[in-house]
């Protein structure tokens, strides 16, 4: 969960430094989340087109940042560090389109557009409100996605006897005290009602039967809540499960056999790290050049893999057409049923989020007292 983390500072790395005497090359300017642009994609957009291009890549640490650096250079149009493409989580698009932040795209003038899924083109077709329009402008170019997953410890799960594989069993007995989940009412609530049979968009909580009870049951198997520090207890094995994003817990599998990751049969949360043009920048034909490159299907299995995030694209390839690493994987490429059951986190409006905030303030002291 720290990719969504409003709590982090940033630190910013340079992954490419302009060359000097390279002035002549085009140069495109990019600020990206921490190792959300792999070093291999870098080199391959620029051996494929002439000349070659020069890629500017400031990562930042956190996606906050990033929106923080839309709303300075809304404020100081003409900064020296502007960058021609920034990259935005889809729970910040609401904001930045209101708040004037970002300029809409054409995708009219991407030669790839039309291999991205469906919902993907409809989550960035928005009106000036920032809510979804099917006659609205197109905001941003999807990128890589996510969601929120279910890490547990296999040597722990042995001894029980069974592994999870949906919501409903983060509320089994063995496991109370032995669960962290993020700190977050949408992301707590949200897979509540999944186990309900409910989307994680439900606005009108208190007509949800069951609701309170559920969470207040579920709160009871829980350890610690924590959306950024829950890793090194599910490694130590101080906690036998985690509930998390994809994007931290994906990389953990290199280094820690003894953790498997599970997304929920009935559905869970997406997340979609998008790209954004500043609302003061200038047209730069590299912008264009770049996401049609990102969007190219013999590109998306690639991106997939380095990034340990889901290119939209390879949901709509062909199994056969996608490496077997992917194909595979059932957090890269879920089942089509279980992503058809998945919701990305919309807009609730003020009334919505009163809702949540509201709920979750009273479990959590009725959990605390």
């Amino acid at each position: 969960m720290k990719r969504r983390s409003l709590l982090l500072g940033a630190a910013t790395l340079t992954l490419s430094q302009l060359a000097a005497g390279c002035d002549s090359k085009p140069i495109l300017k990019i600020r990206s989340l921490k190792n959300g642009i792999p070093a291999q994609l870098v080199s391959k957009f620029s051996r494929d087109l002439q000349p070659s291009p020069l890629l500017q890549v400031t990562q930042e640490a956190q996606l906050k940042e990033l929106f923080a650096l839309l709303q300075q250079w809304k404020r100081t149009p003409a900064a020296k560090n502007q960058a021609d493409l920034v990259m935005l989580g889809d729970y910040w698009l609401t904001l930045a389109i209101r708040q004037k932040l970002i300029q809409p795209i054409d995708p009219a003038k991407f030669d790839n557009w039309s291999k991205l899924p469906e919902r993907w083109q409809k989550l960035v077709r928005r009106n000036d409100d920032g809510k979804l329009d099917p006659q609205g402008k197109v905001w941003a170019a999807p990128y890589r996605w996510g969601s929120t997953v279910i890490a547990y410890r296999t040597d722990k799960f042995k001894a029980l006897g069974w592994t999870p594989t949906d919501w409903k069993d983060l509320w089994r007995s063995e496991l109370r005290d032995r669960i962290s989940l993020p700190d977050s009412a949408r992301e707590v609530i949200g897979l509540t009602l999944k186990k309900l049979g409910k989307s994680y968009n439900t606005q009108q909580l208190d007509q949800v039967p069951n609701l309170k009870k559920e969470l207040a049951n579920l709160h009871q198997q829980v350890k610690f809540y924590s959306s950024d520090a829950y890793l090194q207890p599910l490694i130590l094995g101080d906690t036998w499960l985690a509930v998390g994003s994809s994007g931290d817990l994906l990389p953990l599998l290199q280094t820690q056999k003894d953790i498997a990751l599970v997304i929920p049969v009935s559905g869970t949360a997406l997340w979609t790290d998008l790209w954004v043009q500043p609302a003061s920048g200038n047209p730069v034909p590299l912008v264009e050049k770049w996401i049609d490159f990102c969007l190219q299907p013999r590109v998306a299995p690639q991106l997939s893999l380095l990034a340990k995030a889901s290119s939209p694209i390879i949901v709509g390839m062909k199994p056969e057409d996608l490496p077997e690493a992917v194909r595979t994987n059932s957090v890269l490429l879920p089942d089509a049923k279980i992503l058809a059951a998945s919701d990305f986190l919309l807009p609730l409006g003020d009334a919505g989020i009163q809702q949540y905030r509201s709920l979750w303030q009273e479990i959590r002291q009725v959990v605390q007292s």
